[in-house]
């Protein structure tokens, strides 16, 4: 995986889990997580965090699909929470 395959992926998609670049290029979750911060450091990838619950209380989401990257400029404060996790 080289910085423009992954720019390409994220752009394309907007937003990804670490479990979809993991994925995608075949790589460890530790290397997809170096590649992607690279980009963060440059400003123009997020890290969305999964909302207090998701992933730790109910424990049916993966760890690798609760760590959210997207390709765009920072937006505070913004939280995601898995489908699967939303209260019924």
């Amino acid at each position: 995986m080289i910085l423009s395959e992954l720019k390409q992926y994220l752009q394309q998609r907007r937003q990804v889990t670490l479990a979809d670049v993991v994925n995608h290029f075949d790589v460890d979750e530790n290397v997809a997580r170096d590649m992607l911060a690279v980009w963060m450091n440059k400003g123009k990838v997020q890290r969305l965090q999964a909302a207090a619950s998701c992933g730790s209380s109910c424990s049916q989401c993966e760890p690798l699909t609760t760590e959210v990257y997207v390709w765009g400029t920072p937006v505070e404060g913004r939280q995601f929470i898995r489908q699967e996790c939303e209260p019924r």
